[in-house]
């Protein structure tokens, strides 16, 4: 039997995380729990000044996207909304949204017997996706950084919380909380990554969301008033289509190992 059930386990969690790093969690708990309950409180923020007299602002947390961020991108999502929305809608919602298709709102507006039908194809090319799980490049090393500086890490994915337990398992690199789709409303609402600044007890200017999606992660972390660096590994957003996008990224990088020199660079990491 398990040491600790899921309710012992979530109390274990919220007891110890606001002060102990993801790492020295995982040796008791590696297992994701997703909360359903939303709440919003700020504090006030902080700003600390280097040794050189240049003013830094603080940084007490890193939010992650999970799949093509935290992972290498192995489901392909072109082929699985085709699947679902079939090759002419397919075609007529990307030229509409040329930044990316927002499949789980759109299929929300259906009726629930095809919104099944839906879910059963997503699933079925997740899964898939589970079986070829791999790391990004820099990902390990970069969360090894922030927890020697005690910087707190979450994740908000919108894949299931079957994938955000496999990586945590296969991994060994726990984050708190990690919302997984469960966890209602999703990006790009700024929601989930507002619960976790509650959680933490941090202002979301003290907090810096990381994804490899202008229209998911940087929405998300803009509209929460949070920094945001967006991970485009093959200049996809430097194309022309985008340059009239209504988000910008504070930072953008090209892989996770540049971060942690960004990070340095322009942010007082402290607790």
């Amino acid at each position: 039997m398990s040491l600790f059930s899921p309710t012992r386990a979530l109390s274990f969690l919220i007891k110890h995380h606001k002060k102990a790093p993801p790492s020295l969690l995982l040796s008791h708990f590696k297992t994701n729990f997703t909360t359903t309950t939303t709440t919003t409180v700020k504090i006030a923020a902080v700003t600390t000044t280097s040794n050189m007299g240049q003013e830094k602002k603080r940084l007490r947390g890193v939010v992650f996207d999970m799949d093509g961020t935290l992972t290498v991108p192995v489901i392909d999502f072109q082929a699985m909304y085709k699947a679902v929305l079939g090759e002419e809608e397919y075609i007529a919602i990307k030229s509409k949204n040329p930044s990316g298709i927002d499949i789980l709102h759109h299929i929300e507006t259906w009726s629930p017997e095809k919104q099944k039908k839906a879910y059963q194809t997503i699933t079925e090319y997740e899964k898939q996706g589970l079986d070829r799980l791999q790391i990004m490049p820099g990902a390990s090393e970069l969360c090894g950084f922030l927890d020697s500086k005690q910087i707190r890490r979450g994740l908000i994915t919108r894949n299931v919380k079957e994938a955000v337990d496999l990586f945590h398992v296969r991994f060994g690199i726990l984050f708190s909380p990690a919302l997984s789709r469960e966890f209602r409303p999703y990006k790009p609402s700024p929601d989930p990554l507002l619960h976790i600044c509650s959680t933490w007890d941090v202002h979301p200017n003290e907090v810096m969301m990381i994804g490899d999606s202008l229209k998911d992660d940087v929405a998300c972390g803009k509209r929460a008033g949070a920094y945001t660096c967006l991970l485009d590994e093959t200049g996809r957003y430097d194309s022309t289509a985008f340059s009239t996008a209504d988000l910008h990224p504070d930072f953008k990088v090209s892989s996770l190992v540049e971060v942690l020199s960004l990070l340095e660079a322009n942010f007082e990491l402290k607790p």
